[in-house]
């Protein structure tokens, strides 16, 4: 079944905490995607091994498109062919994603389709049929940024932990930005100062504090993963985590 997730207004947008899943319409003029990326050094691939062969990265929740756009840029050098990069970016709010399709300079390398990870079936066969254009049993590398929260916040505690097991299943590695307890707090505050219906989950959530703790405490325990490396917080003091499968 289509999910159609309530698009957010640009006036709704001045809070930046107003949308109830995310999809911001101008996500990137209050936090660049600099913010993230100027913490990650341009050689990450190389660093990891993927120095010269065929790349496929996958960008979990990639809003209007900015940040897949400079992830490819940055991984490419801008010259593919030096080296073979493709990126496929998915955000459930189908008019960012328009956003993203029409703003795509480089559409034989990069795409942006709606998709929501939380259902299970349609996100592994889309997944899936995506992979098998490259021959490849999972993405090398898997982008997730400020993702983690609103999972968490309208699927409630199982579905937390449950999305890592998903998506962990396709890729190798995986870089994560967890928001921290802080942004939970201040989304259901400024989605009630709007005068909607609060999170369903968000009273009842018993996985608080540390988030980013959290998250790497389930991706090695039950996921098969290691910590690679930490790339130090961004200026909304969220961790970047590198981690590896095993």
């Amino acid at each position: 079944m289509e999910t159609r997730v309530p698009h957010v207004s640009e006036e709704e947008n001045q809070d930046p905490g107003a949308a109830p899943y995310g999809n911001f319409v101008n996500y990137y003029t209050f936090n660049p995607p600099e913010n993230r990326l100027s913490l990650i050094p341009g050689t990450l691939l190389e660093n990891i091994g993927l120095g010269s062969e065929r790349v496929v990265i996958l960008d979990v929740g990639c809003n209007s498109g900015v940040k897949g756009l400079q992830i490819l840029i940055s991984a490419s050098g801008s010259d593919f062919s030096k080296r073979e990069v493709h990126l496929l970016g998915f955000d459930l709010d189908q008019d960012l994603i328009l956003r993203a399709q029409n703003s795509n300079p480089f559409t034989q390398n990069i795409q942006f389709i709606p998709l929501d990870i939380t259902d299970a079936a349609e996100s592994q066969a889309v997944l899936e049929s995506y992979l098998g254009r490259f021959g490849c049993p999972r993405f090398q590398l898997c982008t997730c940024f400020a993702v983690t929260m609103w999972v968490h916040l309208n699927h409630g505690d199982a579905a937390f932990f449950f999305f890592f097991f998903r998506i962990g299943f396709f890729f190798w590695f995986f870089l994560l930005e967890a928001q921290p307890w802080k942004c939970y707090r201040s989304a259901a505050r400024r989605l009630r100062k709007l005068g909607r219906s609060d999170f369903d989950h968000f009273k009842t959530l018993e996985i608080r504090g540390d988030m980013a703790a959290h998250a790497r405490e389930h991706l090695e325990k039950q996921c098969s993963m290691d910590l690679v490396q930490s790339f130090g917080n961004t200026a909304w003091d969220r961790s970047l985590l590198l981690f590896k499968r095993r």
